[in-house]
């Protein structure tokens, strides 16, 4: 029997750079999560972009009917970690949102720390519903 061929170490890397790019770009998408607060009960939405293991996107909030939209910041996705910075301002100051999750198929589990005020566990999960745009542009009419 011949031995079998081993793997080179850049062969390797490339595999796993790879394999981590086509990972990181799960994460692209919307993510929808409720949950109360100090301040009431919150619900989001998360336009996530993947790019690499930059993120990008928009966090739309909903608080006793006022609607917010943010851009997101300091986004980065390594393997199925995820972590982005929501920056708000309330009562005229600047307050840091740090994000840091999981993701796991369609949740991402994050501990979102709110400056130094508050850190909540809440679950984000993947919003499957195309928009009539989305349906009309893949050719799907269900």
């Amino acid at each position: 029997m011949k031995p079998m061929p081993r793997l080179h170490l850049a062969t390797l890397l490339a595999f796993a750079a790879t394999f981590t790019a086509l990972h990181a770009a799960d994460v692209t998408g919307k993510w929808k999560s409720e949950f109360d607060t100090q301040i009431g009960h919150l619900k989001y939405t998360y336009e996530l972009k993947a790019d690499g293991e930059k993120l990008t996107g928009k966090a739309f909030r909903e608080l006793e009917g006022t609607k917010t939209t943010i851009d997101i910041v300091e986004g980065k996705v390594k393997g199925d970690e995820v972590s982005f910075v929501e920056p708000i301002k309330a009562q005229e100051q600047e307050v840091r949102i740090e994000y840091k999750g999981k993701l796991s198929g369609d949740e991402i589990k994050f501990t979102r720390k709110v400056g130094d005020f508050a850190t909540t566990e809440i679950v984000a999960k993947r919003d499957k519903e195309k928009t009539e745009k989305e349906k009309a542009s893949s050719g799907d009419t269900k």
